[in-house]
């Protein structure tokens, strides 16, 4: 079982849009990001994203480059919203799922999978850049991947 965490692409300042949708570097980024993982064929049953337009964005321009059975909008993806419950609630879902949000919940869901704990700060993610996390008896970092480095 995989699950990717990618963290939304740059989006315009909240004072040119206060949707704060993804920049064109946003979406010339995220669409490197797609290309890239197309090619690597990567597939995922689920994608999960946020409600905010930069995650929403994302996630559309990713999800068509991965294929996916089913593609959810979730209320708990937020910045700040708690990850305690994910562990479990894909641990039981067992199969590949990608997760579109934000900072510092990203981070903090990457540090709960892989050490038990949300609090140590163990990636350094990148707007439009993938952390694919894998289970094999526990959870392990897979690798990573940023638009800088495509």
């Amino acid at each position: 079982m995989k699950i990717y965490l990618v963290q939304h692409g740059v989006a315009l300042p909240e004072e040119q849009d206060p949707r704060k949708p993804l920049s064109r570097d946003g979406r010339d980024e995220t669409r490197k990001t797609a290309r890239f993982l197309k090619k690597k064929k990567i597939k995922v049953d689920r994608v999960w994203h946020s409600k905010k337009a930069r995650a929403v964005e994302t996630a559309e321009i990713i999800s068509r480059a991965v294929g996916h059975k089913e593609m959810s909008q979730r209320d708990d993806l937020n910045p700040n919203d708690p990850v305690e419950k994910f562990l479990e609630e894909v641990e039981r879902f067992n199969a590949d799922l990608m997760i579109v949000g934000h900072l510092p919940f990203l981070r903090k869901l990457a540090s709960l999978f892989l050490t038990g704990s949300d609090s140590p700060d163990l990636i350094s993610f990148k707007n439009s850049g993938v952390v694919c996390l894998e289970y094999r008896e526990t959870w392990k970092l897979a690798w990573f991947v940023t638009p800088d480095l495509l």
